[in-house]
């Protein structure tokens, strides 16, 4: 597959400071969902400035699309295009007076046309769930919000990589779902993410390569499974294994579960304990899962599902989601991890229904394709 980024045997030093950086070496492949993770300290931030050319190494390349990245003013313009960065503190990236002119600042420095920029400029609006934002200022919005209209102004430049720094700090819980939620449908509609996180739940559950960083080197790069299994190396970056994982481990080493491969999440947890306690897991009586995808004129068929009564249980993937959810006043069970709720709900009888919209719909068929492989379950799904 080819690569998105790649450094090679890259260091950085700020003026007159020690080595922020000393000698990466990791490859992005195109369309993967990447966690740089580490204390802080680990220079992840460091890196993810070298990702569009902010910040230029001391020694060794960062390739994009296989070409080293040139640093002159014409070719840096390019690069961040291609590149979106999306940082830590909202506030820093925020600083037009309305939110539209806020969104529309990359687009015309990019030197689009009048009309184009309309266009791009409302459609990010759209995707992130602001719709109706365009005229307020940015510091009247709740972290959440800016987050999102930080996110909107990088959209709207049309990326083919989005970078983000700490993307949930100093968000609520329910609002960093929200915003973990947006990414994956940013992953999904075709773009390559990269997230530099000191959360290791979040970085379990979501990546699909995990970079662990210390002190400005990489000490491992793998799958979130192989890397948080390993006690020692955990020990080295200063970090501590998911829930999940320790959870696993103390009750593989009481000899309650065999010590075969640790879980990669609570649905898969589950599955595992049912089957060593009972030696099986439960192959019919399941409930149904109906998705709907809500950009495709879906209100009179769920509204139809829902008045039948046939579905105990709702979750909304994405924001389209989220906003269809609250425009047809429908409560939801579930706004984030659906997939796998919904699969935990099926498991036990009931019916549900996943909104969602665009790629979302291909992953959430996927996704419980490969569960019902993995688990040897039957679980009926229905498009709606």
């Amino acid at each position: 597959m080819t690569c998105a980024i790649e450094f090679q045997d890259v260091h950085f030093a700020y003026q007159d400071g020690p080595e922020s950086l000393r000698g990466i070496s990791i490859a992005v492949k195109k369309g993967e969902k990447v966690a740089l993770v580490g204390p802080n300290g680990a220079g992840k931030t460091t890196l993810l400035l070298m990702c569009n050319g902010t910040l230029r190494p001391t020694k060794g390349r960062v390739l994009l699309d296989g070409e080293a990245i040139a640093y002159d003013a014409r070719s840096l313009r390019e690069v961040r295009r291609k590149v979106g960065l999306v940082f830590q503190n909202s506030d820093a990236q925020l600083f037009a007076p309305t939110v539209w002119q806020d969104v529309a600042f990359g687009p015309v420095n990019l030197g689009m046309p009048a009309d184009r920029v309309k266009s791009v400029v409302a459609r990010a609006l759209h995707d992130v769930g602001l719709v109706g934002f365009e005229k307020r200022p940015p510091h009247h919005l709740s972290g959440g919000e800016k987050k999102r209209v930080a996110i909107a102004g990088v959209l709207a430049m049309d990326p083919e990589v989005i970078v983000f720094d700490e993307p949930t700090s100093s968000l609520d819980p329910a609002t960093a779902e929200e915003v973990m939620d947006l990414l994956d449908e940013v992953n999904h509609s075709g773009r390559t993410v990269i997230l530099s996180t000191h959360d290791v739940e979040l970085a379990y559950r979501w990546a699909d390569t995990v970079v662990l960083m210390d002190r400005g080197e990489v000490l491992s790069t793998g799958t979130a499974e192989a890397l948080f299994s390993d006690v020692a190396l955990l020990h080295r970056a200063r970090l501590k294994p998911p829930v999940v994982m320790d959870l696993f481990r103390e009750l593989a080493g009481r000899g309650v579960l065999s010590r075969e491969a640790p879980p990669g999440n609570a649905l898969a947890f589950t599955d595992l304990v049912e089957r060593q306690v009972l030696g099986r897991v439960s192959p019919d009586g399941h409930g149904r899962i109906y998705i709907a995808d809500v950009g495709d004129g879906a209100a009179d068929r769920v509204r139809t599902l829902l008045s039948s009564g046939t579905v105990e249980r709702v979750g909304a993937m994405g924001t389209k989601a989220k906003r269809f959810a609250g425009d047809e006043k429908i409560a939801l069970d579930f706004t984030y991890g659906v997939i796998d709720k919904c699969l935990l709900r099926a498991v036990n009888g009931e019916n549900s229904l996943v909104l969602t919209s665009g790629g979302m719909v291909e992953h959430t068929v996927g996704r419980i394709a490969a569960y019902m492989e993995e688990s040897g379950r039957e679980i009926e799904v229905h498009l709606i």
